[in-house]
């Protein structure tokens, strides 16, 4: 019989070799080598986020797998990065039997919270409240390939992508697009029409949240193959006019915080962009581009396929567990009622959109908006999917 042993680190302490083993073993499940999924990102969420850690699933001295997750009050656990976070869940050999309840209590945790659980993930599907579709992008068969078949899907929609763009340069001027730009303003000016988005459609604004602005800007500057920022930036007239910051391992594209100037909407610049990107990622290896989770009427158009992602919790008995399904079973049950119900759910994203504008309007500098848009074009600082096309 193997001896087996659960060592619980810092994600800083975790080796040179650990980090091989991590790929190594990512590599044989055979799941796609999503970066969020990836031992660069838990360090990065480790540098920000002082409750993160990694169990690390040992037999016979030897590590068999990975388990990122973040400790909170009462041994209420989630998972690395969770909120930001586009692909959830352990790292384990193939083969592995795993119970999630012995885990926690291993890690010392009382709950484990996922939102976006990769399929596969055997030992905590059991626990997933619900599955959520979650759209990508199939390219590794080249960009000609895949345009073609869009055409096939949407006849009109790749050619009124292509004319806004050229309309763009007529009367804006000359269009240019950077795949991996080196661009810290263009950064910012992401970073501060999101957080417009954010308020304008009524939720919460990510990068008023200081660690989610610090992890951004980790990743930005790093240079792991594996895991690493890339800031996508389509100018026009010489200024950034649509930009998207995600995170890329060899062969996977994880598609993370888009935005546009809003001034340029009627150009569909966010659309051009991801076009843009889409192409240029074809060509530098990327074989998969994923959405990520959660409806937007642009990742219809694009998407080849969906897959899906869980979210739920691991709730072992005890007082942890019980103040974990009081803190959050409610909140989850109302947001399951309200997606099950198309017209409910406008109506509760509109009455958002129509409370993020009072309040826009509230904070506007004196101008109005056209002073906001002039603002969050210049200055710092995606729900992260949404809003890359006009409203």
């Amino acid at each position: 019989m193997p001896k087996k042993r659960v060592l619980v680190v810092r994600p800083e302490e975790l080796t040179v070799n650990d980090h091989k083993m991590w790929r190594e073993i990512r590599t044989e499940s055979g799941a796609p080598a999503n970066p969020f999924l990836d031992p660069v990102f838990t360090t990065a969420v480790g540098q920000v986020r002082p409750g993160a850690r990694v169990a690390v699933l040992q037999e016979d001295g030897s590590p068999v797998g990975f388990f990122p997750y973040e400790a909170g009050p009462l041994g209420q656990g989630r998972a690395i990065g969770l909120g930001v976070s586009d692909s959830q869940g352990a790292v384990l050999r193939p083969g592995i039997r795993l119970d999630a309840r012995r885990l926690l209590k291993a890690c010392g945790l009382s709950s484990w919270e996922f939102d976006n659980l990769e399929a596969g993930q055997d030992p905590f599907l059991p626990y997933a409240a619900d599955a959520l579709a979650s759209p990508v992008v199939d390219i590794g068969e080249g960009f000609e390939r895949y345009t073609r078949a869009l055409r096939e899907k949407s006849p009109t929609f790749l050619r009124q992508t292509l004319a806004k763009e050229r309309r763009l340069a007529r009367q804006v001027g000359e269009v240019r697009f950077v795949y991996d730009a080196q661009d810290p303003d263009a950064l910012r000016a992401l970073m501060a029409w999101k957080s417009a988005q954010y308020r304008r459609t009524g939720r919460r604004d990510r990068f008023a949240q200081q660690w989610i602005t610090r992890l951004v800007g980790l990743l930005a500057a790093g240079d792991e193959p594996e895991c690493r920022g890339v800031l996508s930036v389509l100018y026009a007239g010489g200024r950034p006019v649509a930009a998207h910051f995600g995170l890329r391992s060899r062969t996977v594209l994880s598609w993370w915080f888009p935005a546009y100037d809003r001034a340029y909407g009627k150009y569909s610049p966010g659309l051009v962009l991801q076009l843009r990107m889409l192409e240029a990622a074809a060509a530098d290896g990327v074989r998969t581009v994923d959405l990520g989770s959660g409806a937007a009427r642009y990742k219809e158009s694009f998407k080849t396929r969906d897959v899906r992602v869980y979210e739920g919790a691991v709730v072992c008995p005890g007082p942890g567990g019980a103040a974990y399904l009081l803190r959050r079973e409610p909140a989850r049950a109302a947001r399951r009622f309200v997606r099950d119900r198309p017209r409910l759910a406008g109506v509760a994203a509109r009455t958002l959109a129509g409370a993020g504008r009072l309040r826009e309007r509230r904070h506007a500098p004196q101008g109005g908006a056209r002073a906001v848009r002039s603002f969050t074009s210049t200055d710092i600082n995606t729900d992260i999917n949404t809003d890359i096309t006009e409203p």
